[in-house]
């Protein structure tokens, strides 16, 4: 899997102009659907079990203000985030790649969290792309990756970033996680004012996301 596709995204935030300020914060998980009980059908269906609001209360970045947009993704979509995007379809293809869904929350000059939930034709591929994100993304941001931490459901795996770096376009602390769960891949990203912010942000909304999945 070649890296950069959250850089490739958070690139494009630069002309994004965020949700009014001031919103009331949402607490994941105070009025949410049960988790879901079958496997979604479709890309409309995947996006329908993707959180709508995150711990922190940052307000939600529309799909459309983001380049590339954010919200339904196809192989192609996904593809195109990379350097060789023949080479990457074929790859995604392999993983038994069905579609995605992405979305934002915050802006590029402050704390930022994205959530990205990819589905697949099997458990297996689900799981190898998981991996496989997260050991290229590590490379990106040159950390450590911690397998199953504590905090985090089984599958998943967790990099923090203690400063910013301009090299990579993170504005300033942050956490990323990604985690396999069943036939899905789930990817957050939280930046924030300190490690341990950016931290507590991204463990709430991993067990938010997955609950809101079918069961693996």
């Amino acid at each position: 899997m070649t890296p950069g596709r959250l850089v490739a995204l958070t690139a494009g935030l630069l002309s994004v102009v965020p949700a009014a300020a001031g919103c009331t914060p949402t607490v994941v998980g105070s009025a949410t659907p049960a988790p879901a009980s079958v496997t979604p059908d479709t890309v409309e269906d995947l996006g329908a079990l993707l959180l709508s609001a995150v711990p922190s209360g940052l307000p939600r970045i529309p799909d459309a203000d983001l380049q590339p947009p954010a919200g339904a993704k196809t192989v192609d979509d996904v593809a195109g985030y990379a350097d060789d995007p023949a080479r990457e379809r074929a790859v995604l293809r392999d993983y038994g790649y069905r579609h995605g869904w992405e979305r934002f929350w915050g802006s590029t000059t402050g704390p930022l969290t994205t959530v990205f939930v990819d589905q697949f034709d099997d458990a297996g591929g689900a799981a190898a792309y998981a991996e496989d994100l997260a050991a290229n993304d590590a490379a990106v941001y040159d950390g450590v990756l911690r397998r199953d931490p504590p905090g985090l459901p089984a599958g998943c795996s967790l990099l923090t970033v203690a400063q910013a770096d301009p090299a990579t376009r993170l504005t300033g602390p942050a956490a990323f996680a990604w985690c396999a769960h069943g036939v899905f891949s789930v990817a957050v990203t939280a930046v924030s004012t300190s490690e341990q912010s950016a931290t507590d942000e991204l463990r709430a909304v991993v067990l938010a996301q997955v609950d809101r999945l079918p069961p693996a």
